[in-house]
């Protein structure tokens, strides 16, 4: 299996990669994303024979359709020692919770039994494990660069704590996370984690990953990788538990179902994309969007405007207040059967020149068959939802999964069963839990009192050059 950028490549680079020259690269020379040339197909007999497999097991299955460079007995080790119960807290690693019976169950997917109780560890131990074992094989360091608006930096700092040949740089919006979530990434004193607290919006700290990423003599220089979903090796392993979630709400591969995604940069959702376009057999897929929907304005209008700062609501579903979703470019490009000029044209010029873009009627008509429907939830949604899940099926859930629980309520279809996937843990946002229920939601034991830790991070504004001089002192030292 060999990958493209979505902007089509750069003259005189070479455009086709193999999946470990990506896994350590991140965003592709020209600026684009990388995805494979095309996506595997699986077929009824397939679908068969994973029913029923071991999560680590179906997770080597689907993997190794899109990775040939390393050895299949090295992956399917990686997987099992990634997949684990000890992890994950369950042998199931992503079960599924019945919310609400009747024509149309809705379903809670648990996404995050991980170590920082958010789904960005389903993928994000993976690829510490990943990480470790190709730099190890090459004999080489990485300098993992990456922004965060919640969840994906403590998810990354604890898959790569300790990890031989790695540094994170891990970027967050100043004073725009839960307590919770602020704790996670500070409290680490490992001397290959570094926050950098920028003094913007999460915007900021993933338009300074990006230009960093963009100089390629720097980021060669120093060996710069990313973690963000902008690097297909994450968004691959969360294609695993949209097959894992089917598999158990289904008894035969006639049955579809739909999945409920709060979307924020669009990496989740998108993961469901792929399983989608390789055969698994989804209905919907439901993207929810918090105030800040732009998604949301898009899969309704054609029409793909990014927020100015100022216009990015601060929320209490806080790693959802995106604006500029770095994953849309790769359905974008699916979208437009994959002509990269244009999406070159779109994400490079009328982007930067207009702050958006709005698709021609043609380009857009095709939108309706690839199963996306949207809807946006706002705070008073949000405790709304949380209540009413506490009450009625004495579950408590977080506020980004409540967004996707609200809308999609709203798109439910007879015999079609609706999987809302999970984000996070509702201890990690207690004080709307508290708002909402009266409830105090519990950390388990090995986090209570996070909070009250030691903090290590250094404060900066949104500057390019100053982050450039951070890491290379850094590598340096």
């Amino acid at each position: 299996m060999k990958y493209v950028s979505t902007r089509g490549g750069t003259r005189g680079v070479k455009t086709e990669r193999g999946f470990c020259d990506i896994l350590l690269e991140g965003l592709a020379p020209d600026g684009g994303l990388y995805l494979p040339t095309h996506y595997p197909q699986v077929d009824e007999t397939t679908l068969t024979r994973w029913r029923g497999l071991p999560y680590a097991q179906l997770a080597f299955e689907v993997l190794s359709l899109y990775i040939d460079d390393i050895p299949a007995a090295d992956l399917q080790r990686l997987c099992e020692a990634t997949y684990t119960e000890a992890v994950f807290g369950t042998p199931q690693i992503t079960p599924l919770k019945k919310l609400y019976d009747g024509p149309s169950p809705v379903y809670l997917q648990a996404l995050s039994n991980g170590p920082t109780l958010a789904f960005k560890d389903m993928a994000m131990q993976l690829l510490g494990n990943l990480f470790e074992y190709e730099l190890a094989r090459r004999g080489e360091q990485l300098n993992i660069l990456g922004a965060t608006s919640g969840d994906t930096g403590s998810a990354a700092e604890y898959a790569m704590r300790g990890k031989q040949g790695v540094r994170v740089f891990m970027l967050s919006p100043h004073g725009r996370m839960s307590p919770f979530q602020l704790a996670q990434m500070f409290s680490l004193q490992d001397a290959n984690i570094h926050n950098i607290a920028v003094e913007g919006v999460f915007d900021d700290c993933q338009d300074i990953v990006k230009a960093v990423s963009n100089d390629l003599d720097f980021k060669r220089r120093h060996r710069i990788g990313t973690v963000n979903s902008i690097n297909w090796a994450r968004l691959l392993a969360q294609v695993v538990y949209y097959f894992a979630g089917y598999f158990q709400a289904t008894q035969s591969n006639h049955e579809r179902v739909s999945f409920a995604v709060p979307s924020g940069n669009f990496g989740n959702i998108c993961a469901g994309h792929v399983a989608r376009m390789m055969g698994l057999p989804i209905a919907q897929l439901v993207l929810a969007t918090n105030e800040n929907d732009v998604l949301d304005e898009f899969f309704r209008t054609g029409t793909y405007r990014v927020r100015a700062t100022s216009e990015t609501h601060e929320t209490s579903s806080p790693s959802m207040d995106i604006s500029k979703a770095s994953n849309f470019e790769r359905f974008v490009f699916d979208l437009l059967g994959r002509n990269g000029a244009r999406v070159k044209e779109l994400f490079g010029a009328a982007l930067t020149r207009d702050g958006g873009f709005t698709l021609t009627a043609t380009e857009f008509a095709p939108a309706a068959d690839f199963g996306f429907v949207s809807g946006r939830s706002t705070h008073a949604d949000r405790l709304a939802t949380i209540r009413r899940t506490w009450q009625e099926a004495g579950v408590l859930i977080d506020t980004h999964t409540a967004d996707g629980l609200k809308v999609a309520l709203s798109h439910l279809q007879a015999g079609v069963p609706m999987l809302v996937l999970e984000t996070a843990l509702p201890a990690k946002f207690a004080a709307t839990i508290r708002e909402a229920t009266g409830q105090n939601p519990e950390p388990p034991p090995a986090l209570r009192g996070i909070e009250k830790l030691p903090k290590r991070f250094t404060v900066m504004p949104p500057d390019v050059a100053q982050v450039k001089q951070f890491i290379q002192q850094h590598c340096a030292a």
